[in-house]
């Protein structure tokens, strides 16, 4: 269907694999359009087939699931990617959203919950089971080499950097500050550039490490977010 979500999915276990497109393939409103097995092939069709989401193991035969991330993301920065691995170390999660996902998915969790995760990230929204979000805090609080200086933002622009961090999109943030959709946008380019920072999943990363929001303002915001999804733009 036209509005069907287009899945790609990474993942080099043909038996899983193919447990993984049966579920998907039994939900309405999403479609495994191909799948990968390697880390070159899932950065080749994902270059020409445009996913709407891609579903990426972390372990693949020839390179790390984040190095699929950032190459992906490097070439195409809205590109919207789930991690879905049996791995949930503190190491592995912050790196996996560091890179650019948008979500990480345990193969231990229920059925529902990948779904969500899919339709979540769609919207261009972070999908974060609460025990992945207490591993991901956890990995924050650790000591970091101090990074490039951060100039000062904006009250304006703090509040949409809220907005961000509690899963709102540019329309909801405009709705709930009285902005214009366009000022929005460009209050979340600022932020960005500002912050140094590559997208939105890593500013939101930023309010928690900096206590702009806390971890319950994330769950919170994040469980609701899962429960519908339509397209949205995504800075």
């Amino acid at each position: 269907m036209a509005n069907d979500i287009r899945v790609l999915l990474v993942e080099d276990e043909l038996i899983v694999g193919e447990a993984i497109r049966a579920l998907l393939e039994e939900t309405d409103g999403i479609v495994v359009i191909d799948d990968a097995g390697t880390a070159e092939a899932a950065v080749r069709k994902a270059r020409t087939l445009k996913p709407d989401v891609i579903l990426v193991d972390l372990l693949l035969p020839d390179k790390p699931g984040i190095h699929v991330i950032e190459t992906i993301m490097d070439e195409d920065p809205t590109a919207r990617i789930l991690v879905l691995t049996a791995f949930s170390d503190d190491s592995r999660v912050a790196a996996a959203f560091q890179a650019g996902a948008l979500g990480y998915v345990l193969k231990t969790q229920a059925s529902e919950e990948l779904v969500q995760a899919i339709q979540t990230a769609y919207r261009g929204l972070s999908a974060l089971h609460p025990s992945i979000a207490t591993k991901l805090v956890r990995q924050l609080k650790r000591p970091i080499e101090a990074p490039a200086e951060e100039a000062l933002l904006t009250e304006p622009e703090e509040r949409v950097l809220m907005g961000i961090a509690r899963g709102l999109s540019n329309q909801e943030i405009a709705d709930e500050l009285g902005l214009s959709l366009s000022t929005v946008r460009t209050h979340v380019s600022k932020i960005l550039s500002k912050l140094h920072l590559d997208n939105r999943t890593q500013a939101a990363l930023h309010a928690l490490r900096k206590g702009i929001v806390d971890l319950a303002q994330v769950r919170v915001a994040h469980v609701e977010a899962s429960t519908a999804y339509q397209d949205d733009d995504v800075q």
